[in-house]
């Protein structure tokens, strides 16, 4: 749908896509890419990004914000942002909280939105060879060993700094993949959260800058690919979605924990187990979960 034929309406329901964006980011292990590619704005998502380039940074500069803003697809870009920023700050307590105190039965909600989202992912592929075959594994193995990887210890210079929100930033963009955890991966967690609680703005700024010039780099690189290698391209990121099942899998045992500013003991790394518990449910709540999915893809193949 293009930008100027939308109605107020189709930017209420972009808004609501982007709240749907914003809650997955606040989980750990959950993208807001997978959410981006279910309700599909993700490639819309990639080609706004990557306009804000030059030419219409030219414009901005010389006054003519209405073509700044028509290049950007900015009605696109402010309806989801709005989103993302209302889920993120409305609903991540409540995220946090089914998270802490019903751990299985949310993740097995989710667990049910991944497996569909990379089943109509892969659906999308129009001709399966060994090369779309070789990068969907090549993406899985990637996904899964992130998810498995042990926290380093890293420096807190500010150019590892700005290399972390670069790098974070991709792979919120990247379905399957989640920023946040990649944060953890990288020893830096608790360290950017610490500076958002104490208003560090030498430290948001310079991880600000990072994720600025990653997002805006590295959707080029993924828009180049989806245009030109469209199969492989997204036969990888169904991968990637299917190695991070592995992190939103229900059943987990704690192996190590951390203490968060408030003295509360959290995990830190867990494993998975079988089954042990809430089974009935947890299986309820991934068919909800891949019924939900099959629904939005449904209505929006009927809208378009």
């Amino acid at each position: 749908m293009e930008n100027n034929k939308r109605t107020a309406k189709d930017y209420g329901l972009l808004m609501l896509k982007g709240v749907g964006m914003g809650a997955a980011d606040v989980v750990p292990g959950v993208s807001g890419g997978t959410i981006a590619f279910i309700v599909g704005i993700y490639e819309e998502l990639l080609n706004s990004i990557k306009s804000v380039n030059q030419e219409n940074l030219t414009h901005l500069l010389k006054g003519h914000v209405g073509a700044f803003w028509k290049g950007i697809n900015g009605n696109f870009l402010l309806a989801l942002v709005s989103g993302i920023a209302i889920s993120v700050f409305s609903l991540a307590k409540l995220i946090t909280y089914l998270l802490e105190n019903h751990a299985i039965l949310i993740w097995a909600f989710f667990f049910g939105l991944v497996v569909a989202s990379t089943w109509f992912v892969a659906q999308d592929i129009k001709r399966w060879g060994w090369k779309t075959i070789l990068c969907a594994a090549i993406g899985a193995v990637i996904a899964y060993y992130i998810t498995i990887a042990t926290p380093a210890e890293t420096p807190n210079q500010l150019w590892f700094i700005f290399l972390c929100g670069a790098i974070a930033i991709c792979a919120m963009i990247l379905p399957g993949i989640s920023g946040s955890f990649i944060l953890v991966l990288l020893g830096k967690y608790f360290y950017i959260m610490e500076a958002v609680k104490s208003l560090n703005i030498v430290v948001l700024g310079v991880f600000a800058v990072g994720a600025i010039v990653g997002i805006t780099s590295f959707s080029r690189v993924l828009s180049y690919a989806l245009n030109r290698f469209r199969d492989t391209t997204i036969a990888l990121l169904a991968g990637f979605m299917i190695g991070s099942l592995n992190k939103v899998w229900p059943w987990k045992k704690v192996v190590e924990t951390y203490v968060d500013s408030h003295g509360i003991v959290k995990p830190l790394v867990e494993e998975n187990i079988f089954p042990n518990q809430f089974i009935g449910e947890a299986i309820g709540l991934m068919v909800i979960g891949f019924a939900l999915v099959y629904f939005l893809e449904m209505l929006s193949r009927k809208i378009s």
